[in-house]
């Protein structure tokens, strides 16, 4: 009798590489004084096309930081590289009033981008990618957008299905 084995996200801690993308010091004023807490963001990714990220509160930095990662543990997404270093066409990912506009490259360019957007690609698996950030820089709302923009990719055999053609046709 064989046994089935589950692939539980939370069960395999080195599966991922995980990056603190912002950590903040958060106080809430009350009548009795003020309450200090941390804020952490963490961003997780393989290097294979697997990426995501989490956002947690705590009253220590360290548990901030774990349980943002375990957060973002849950919320991986599956995106595509395409010939294993770029992505498959320009586009905008938006997370409030940060826009990320994601450009592919040529190879040998490298990751052209700053901060969350570069943790994040990096993560991913990508090698060649252009990046502008636009409008807000906040880094939670900057690397949400850039995830936003990496979900928002269609390849080309997905277009292809869509419309009915072959990815010859498509292509051109």
């Amino acid at each position: 009798m064989m046994e089935k084995k589950f692939n539980n996200p939370r069960s395999n801690k080195d599966e991922f590489n995980d990056e603190v993308v912002d950590l903040r010091r958060v106080t809430k004023v009350t009548k009795g004084g003020r309450n200090l807490h941390f804020s952490a963001t963490v961003a997780v990714g393989d290097g294979k096309g697997r990426v995501g990220i989490g956002s947690s509160k705590s009253n220590e930095v360290t548990e901030a930081i774990k349980k943002a990662r375990m957060q973002a543990v849950k919320n991986v997404h599956k995106i595509e590289i395409v010939d294993g270093r770029t992505i498959s066409h320009e586009i905008i990912g938006t997370s409030g009033a940060a826009k990320v506009l994601l450009r592919p490259a040529k190879a040998g360019t490298g990751i052209i981008a700053g901060g969350p957007v570069r943790t994040v690609l990096e993560l991913a698996g990508y090698k060649d990618v252009v990046s502008k950030s636009l409008g807000s820089n906040t880094k939670i709302n900057t690397a949400t957008a850039t995830m936003n923009a990496l979900l928002g990719q269609k390849s080309a055999a997905h277009v292809a299905k869509l419309r009915g053609k072959s990815v010859e046709e498509i292509l051109g």
